[in-house]
C-alpha cells in the first residue's frame, strides 16, 4: 500500500510503485479524481454526485452508487487489506471522503522550483486530460498547467545559469511555438541562442516574437523583450553569464520571491562556480530569512531545493549548517510537508550534521532514505542517498555498506542524466574502494570523473584528484600542494588539519620521527599525543602528557576516524595506556581488512591489520 500513488498529470490512473493498478470504470475513476482535485480535503457525498451527474440524470440510488465505487476503488487500490479493518486510501470523514494518497501534482508542485526537470518529467499530457467535459476539474487544470509552462522557463533559466544555453534552446523554441503569448519564453530562447553563438537567429527569435504577439493578441513586446533586442544588437556584455553576475543576483535578500529565486543560483555557484563555502553562507542567510517570515512551505522548499552534495564528513562552515538543521527541524515540527518534501528535509538534517556525534544525523539519513523509497521518486532517493553516504561513518570498517551506496547513486544518476550525483557516486566508490585497499578499482573510478569534471566544470574534482594521486605517490611534498590547492578551491572542511594528518601517515608507516607537522586544525588533539611520545622519557612532562591522553576523546565519525584511532593506539602503546589502547583496538577491530584513512581517497596509514598486530601485542 505504501507504494500506491494517484497520477493525474495525463490520463487518471494509479501506480504501486511504476506497476499500473487496475482500476474499474470511467465513473470510478471520475470519483478518484474528484478526491485529488479536493487536495486532501473532504468532498462531501452530495457534491461528488452533483459533479458525477451534473444534468441531473442521476440513478436511482446515486449515494448508493457512489458508496460502490469508493469500494471497488478501495478495493483495486488496497487489494491485501485484511477484512474489517478500515481504510487508508480512501477514507470516510463525516458526511464525505478524502483521498490518503499520494498524488503525482503534489510531487510535481513540491520539485517545480527545487528541481524542474524531474518535475517535468512526471507530465504525461494534460492534467485530468480524460476529464475535459468536468467543469469541477477545469480550475485545477488551468493551475497545474500555467504551474508546468512556469517550469518549462524555470528549467530553461537554470540551464541558462549552469552556463549549459544548448540544452535550453530545444525545449524553448518548441514552447514559444505552442505558446506565443509567453514572452518570457521568447526572451530566454533569444538568450539561449545569443550564449550559443548564434546572434542572428537570437535577432529572428526577437522579430518573430514582435509579429505574433502584434498579428494574435495586438500587443507590442514588452521592456525585456526590447531591452534584449537593444542589447543583442550592441553585443552587450551583460548578455554573457559570469559567476560575478550570479553572485550580484543573490545578494539582496528580502521578499519571498527574491529568496525562491536565489536557490537554484546559489546551487549552480556551490557545484561549477568554485565558491562552496559562499553559496552555503548565502544559502543559510536565504534559509534564515525565510523562517524569520514565518513561512515553513517557503523555507522545506529552498532546504529542499540546494541539494549539493557532499564528500566529506566536516562541513565547510558549521555555523552555517547548524542554522540549516534547526530549520529543517522547525518546518517538520510547525509544518505539514508532504512525503517528498519531508524527505528532503531529512536528508538535509542528514547532510549537514556530518561528522558530529550522535544519532540524529543517522536517524535522519535512514528515515529520509525510507520515505525516499516508498515515493518511488529516483530524484527525491538521490538525495537521500546523498545524505546516507555521510552518515555511514558510524565505525570504522563500512566501506563494504558506501560501495553499495555509491554503485546505487551513480544507476540512479546515469538513468536520470544527473551529473552532479553521477560525480558524487564515483567519488564514494573512490574513497570506499581505496579504503578497501583497492587501488585499481578506485582509479578506475578517478578516471571516469577526470572526465565528468571537465565535462561539467566541477573544479573541485580535479582538486579531490590530486589529492588521491597524492596518496598513491606518497610523497610529502605532494601533501602539502595539495593542501594549498584545497584551500584555494574554497573547502575549509576537507582541506583544514589535512596535511598534518597526510604527514603524520606517511612518517608513521616509515618509522620515522613526528617532526615538525602543520597546523592539524580539527585532528590536533590525536596528532598531538602521538608527536608528543617520545617527550616521555626525554622530559619532565611525562606525567602531563600521560594525563593528556588519558582524557583523549573518541574521534568523531568520519573518514578518517580509523586514522585517528591508529595515532591514538600508538601514543597509547608508547607510554602504557593500557585503556586508550584497548579502547583503540576495539573501535579498529570491524575495519580489520580496510587500509587506516583511505577511506578519505587523500591520505593512508596503511593497513588496520598491521596496527591491530602491533596494539595486540601491548
Amino acid at each position: 500500500m505504501s507504494n500506491r500513488s494517484v497520477r493525474v498529470l495525463g490520463p487518471v490512473d494509479a501506480v504501486d510503485g511504476a506497476v499500473p493498478v487496475t482500476l474499474p470504470g470511467p465513473r470510478h475513476r471520475a470519483v478518484l479524481a474528484r478526491l485529488a482535485v479536493a487536495r486532501g480535503r473532504t468532498v462531501p457525498l452530495a457534491t461528488v454526485i452533483d459533479d458525477l451527474w451534473p444534468d441531473g440524470d442521476l440513478p436511482s440510488r446515486p449515494a448508493g452508487s457512489v458508496r460502490t465505487f469508493v469500494a471497488a476503488l478501495r478495493a483495486a487500490l488496497e487489494p491485501d487489506r485484511p477484512p474489517r479493518t478500515p481504510p487508508t486510501s480512501i477514507v470516510t470523514r463525516g458526511p464525505g471522503y478524502a483521498l490518503e494518497l499520494p498524488v503525482d501534482a503534489e510531487r510535481f508542485e513540491d520539485l517545480a522550483r527545487s528541481d524542474p526537470a524531474a518535475a517535468l518529467a512526471l507530465w504525461r499530457g494534460p492534467a485530468y486530460a480524460d476529464l475535459t467535459g468536468a467543469p469541477w476539474a477545469e480550475g485545477e487544470r488551468a493551475r497545474l498547467t500555467a504551474l508546468r509552462l512556469d517550469t518549462v522557463e524555470r528549467l530553461a533559466q537554470v540551464r541558462l545559469d549552469e552556463g549549459r544555453p544548448a540544452e535550453a534552446v530545444a525545449d524553448l523554441d518548441a514552447h514559444t511555438t505552442e505558446h506565443p503569448w509567453r514572452e518570457e519564453g521568447w526572451r530566454l530562447l533569444a538568450l539561449a541562442l545569443y550564449r550559443t553563438r548564434r546572434e542572428g537567429d537570437a535577432l529572428a527569435v526577437l522579430r518573430r516574437a514582435r509579429t505574433r504577439l502584434a498579428d494574435e493578441l495586438g500587443l507590442d513586446p514588452g521592456a525585456a523583450l526590447a531591452a534584449l533586442e537593444t542589447d543583442v544588437l550592441q553585443r552587450s556584455p551583460r548578455l554573457e553569464r559570469t559567476d560575478a553576475d550570479l553572485w550580484s543576483a543573490v545578494s539582496g535578500l528580502g521578499t519571498r520571491a527574491t529568496l525562491e529565486s536565489t536557490t537554484p543560483l546559489l546551487r549552480t555557484l556551490a557545484v561549477h562556480g568554485g565558491g562552496p563555502v559562499t553559496a552555503l553562507r548565502r544559502h543559510a542567510d536565504a534559509v534564515a530569512e525565510a523562517q524569520r517570515l514565518g513561512d515553513p512551505s517557503l523555507t522545506a522548499r529552498l532546504l529542499g531545493g540546494y541539494d549539493v552534495p557532499s564528500v566529506w564528513t566536516r562541513s565547510d562552515d558549521p555555523a552555517s549548517s547548524a542554522v540549516l538543521v534547526r530549520a529543517a527541524e522547525w518546518c517538520l515540527a510547525v509544518g505539514s510537508p508532504g512525503p517528498a518534501s519531508r524527505a528532503r528535509l531529512l536528508a538535509t538534517i542528514a547532510l549537514e550534521t556530518r561528522g558530529l556525534p550522535g544519532d540524529r544525523g543517522p536517524a535522519a539519513a535512514v528515515a529520509a532514505e525510507g520515505l525516499a523509497r516508498d515515493l518511488g521518486d529516483p530524484t527525491v532517493l538521490r538525495h537521500a542517498l546523498a545524505g546516507r553516504v555521510v552518515q555511514a561513518f558510524h565505525r570504522p570498517g563500512s566501506a563494504p555498506e558506501r560501495v553499495a551506496l555509491g554503485t546505487e547513486i551513480v544507476d540512479l544518476a546515469v538513468r536520470g542524466e544527473d551529473p552532479t550525483s553521477e560525480i558524487l557516486g564515483h567519488l564514494v566508490l573512490l574513497q570506499a574502494r581505496s579504503g578497501l585497499g583497492d587501488l585499481d578499482a578506485a582509479a578506475g573510478h578517478a578516471e571516469v570523473l577526470a572526465r565528468l569534471g571537465e565535462r561539467h566544470e566541477s573544479p573541485g574534482v580535479a582538486v579531490l584528484l590530486e589529492g588521491f594521486a597524492a596518496m598513491r605517490a606518497g610523497r610529502e611534498e605532494d601533501h602539502r600542494a595539495t593542501a594549498g590547492r584545497l584551500a584555494e578551491a574554497g573547502m575549509p572542511g576537507v582541506g583544514n588539519g589535512l596535511p598534518a594528518l597526510a604527514l603524520a601517515g606517511l612518517r608513521l608507516q616509515r618509522g620515522d620521527p613526528p617532526g615538525d607537522l602543520p597546523d592539524a586544525g580539527p585532528y590536533a588533539p590525536w596528532v598531538r599525543a602521538w608527536a608528543c611520545r617520545q617527550c616521555v622519557t626525554a622530559c619532565a612532562e611525562g606525567q602531563e602528557i600521560r594525563h593528556r591522553r588519558a582524557d583523549l576523546p573518541d574521534p568523531p565519525p568520519g573518514h578518517v576516524a580509523d586514522a585517528l584511532w591508529v595515532l591514538a593506539g600508538h601514543a597509547g602503546l608508547a607510554v602504557g595506556d593500557r585503556d586508550l589502547v584497548r579502547r583503540a583496538v576495539e573501535a579498529l577491530t570491524p575495519a580489520i581488512g580496510e587500509v587506516a584513512g583511505a577511506n578519505s581517497g587523500l591520505l593512508t596509514f596503511g593497513p588496520v591489520a598491521d596496527h591491530l598486530a602491533v596494539l595486540m601485542r601491548s
